[in-house]
């Protein structure tokens, strides 16, 4: 869940500090979500401003307009503001979108379609019992401040972030030893396999910091990516510098770039119209129509991510949802192509707790095909009818606005479920429904990758157990070949998903639009990966 100045369930709450902490790790009654979907209300804004440079030429003003020309600054307006940047305490998904690939690097990345890439390390190998990484570093690498970054780094930073139990050092418990083999190779040793490893290393807890380096981690940024932090203003903006000493192929195409932290829709959309901003990263659906139908001087394009809007039943034993008739027979009763529909249609049905990007996905929508009357039968065999119905609250919060409890009460009402609609403050939510569990039916956004464990957390707020969904998934976790690894992953969530613990409504896709002359803008995973190395714009 995501609160950054915003919401999502993933990356962790700024309302609560120990909440975001746990957030990043499911076994810890919470799964990497502080990105809570203020996404579904997200949008983001970009701006040219600035003189433009030459392509292949000398800087002229006069010519700025030409279409060879890119603009020396490029203003991307985004939605979720960091508080202050500090990657290593602080949670949020701001840091990791704005500051993983940009500012900091990694052992390895991730690229657009959520798989593992080379960064500092360009290869590596793992040893057949899955308990060795050796990764082998490019050479003539530099932090942003002129310092060499090699081998020794890189084992100094994972092993101080495992020993100061900085932000998501529980990620690495299964790590033994971190050492700097020479200058340029690095081994990860393992007390037991962990297939997850590498894309936990494209995160925080694989970013590598200059061990030699003094500076305010709150304000400053001392990196080995394209760019720099030249400029911090909380919940404001960051301006970020092309790095001089930058030593990769990813090097910087517009020498500033400036985000601007906007937290109104209505106005970024009005930015956009008036050719105040050039890019709005997310824009609601629902928002995008006039730009969809001026293709001539707007793009505008669904992208692809992890993102789960949840409708969470209560599992646990007393609970009214503890009948698992009556969680089958909500399932059977929505009808989701009508929410994807009334949403402007870009999102994907999605039948599991797992989305299409991750490991172990598998198509799960026909388990739950909607059928009122095998809903209304179902109810039916639990004792509940139109003439005797059964009296249920959904909880969530109000970043997500008030549609989708609406047609929830109204698809639900006639196979005998009175749902009352309860819509409160994001600090309401987080208190009543995730720590106190005091709910019946819950909707939030799960937005992050990989965060399938919470599914075997009995403790999480949805209160479910089942020991057979552990077991694949811990074998799945131990597994030494990612086809094993995918297989007992997907056994595991087609079971979640036959016990309807939840309903998935649907995978939230991203909108972004761009006005005519922006290039290298991403469109996939873009509030999670964001980055800027490749983005252009010509006026």
């Amino acid at each position: 869940m995501s609160q950054d100045n915003g919401a999502h369930i993933e990356d962790g709450a700024t309302t609560d500090a120990s909440l975001a902490s746990r957030a990043k790790n499911p076994k810890k009654n919470g799964p990497k979500w502080w990105l809570i979907s203020l996404i579904a209300v997200i949008v983001a804004v970009a701006v040219v401003i600035g003189v433009t440079l030459a392509f292949g030429g000398k800087k002229d003003d006069k010519s700025a307009s030409s279409s060879n020309q890119y603009a020396d600054t490029v203003t991307i307006g985004l939605k979720l503001a960091p508080t202050n940047l500090d990657i290593r305490n602080t949670a949020g998904s701001a840091l990791d979108q704005i500051l993983i690939g940009n500012v900091y690097e990694g052992i390895v990345a991730r690229d657009s379609k959520n798989q593992v890439a080379p960064a500092i390390a360009s290869s590596w190998e793992t040893s057949k019992d899955g308990l060795t990484y050796t990764f082998h570093l490019n050479k003539n690498m530099t932090f942003s401040n002129g310092d060499k970054l090699d081998a020794e780094d890189v084992a100094w930073s994972i092993n101080e972030l495992i020993a100061k139990g900085y932000h998501d050092a529980d990620a690495l418990a299964a790590v033994s030893k971190v050492e700097a083999k020479d200058a340029d190779t690095a081994v990860i040793t393992l007390k037991t396999p962990n297939s997850n490893l590498l894309w936990t290393l494209t995160g925080r807890a694989g970013l590598v910091f200059d061990k030699d380096a003094k500076y305010d981690l709150k304000t400053q940024a001392v990196g080995s990516g394209p760019y720099t932090v030249a400029k911090f203003v909380e919940n404001s903006s960051i301006t970020l510098k092309a790095n001089e000493k930058y030593w990769g192929k990813n090097k910087a195409k517009t020498p500033t770039v400036v985000v601007k932290y906007l937290a109104d829709d209505n106005a970024a959309v009005n930015a956009l119209k008036s050719g105040d901003v050039q890019v709005l990263a997310p824009i609601t659906e629902n928002l995008a129509e006039p730009f969809k139908s001026d293709s001539a001087k707007y793009t505008v394009k669904a992208g692809n991510g992890t993102d789960k809007f949840v409708l969470g039943f209560n599992n646990a034993s007393g609970s009214k949802l503890a009948d698992k008739r009556i969680r089958q027979a909500i399932r059977y009763a929505i009808n989701h192509k009508e929410l994807i529909a009334s949403r402007g249609g870009a999102d994907k049905a999605l039948g599991g707790p797992i989305p299409s990007l991750d490991p172990g996905y598998e198509d799960l929508t026909n388990l739950y095909p909607y059928d009122q009357n095998k809903a209304k039968s179902l109810m039916a065999e639990a004792g509940y009818s139109t003439d005797k119905p059964l009296q249920l609250t959904l909880t969530y919060a109000n970043i997500y606005g008030t549609e989708l409890g609406d047609q929830l009460r109204s698809q639900l009402k006639p196979l005998g479920i009175d749902l009352k609609v309860n819509v409160v403050e994001f600090s309401t939510w987080l208190q009543d429904v995730y720590t106190n569990h005091t709910f019946d039916i819950s909707l939030v956004d799960h937005n992050e990758s990989h965060d399938f464990a919470s599914w075997t957390d009995p403790t999480y707020y949805f209160g479910y157990d089942n020991k057979n969904v552990t077991k694949l998934y811990n074998e799945g976790v131990a597994a030494t070949s990612d086809k094993e690894r995918d297989a007992k992953f997907a056994a595991a969530a087609k079971l979640v998903s036959e016990d309807a613990p939840a309903d998935w409504l649907f995978n939230y896709r991203i909108t972004t639009a761009t006005a005519k002359g922006v290039e290298g803008f991403p469109f996939d995973l873009n509030q999670t990966v964001l980055p800027l190395y490749n983005v252009t714009y010509t006026k």
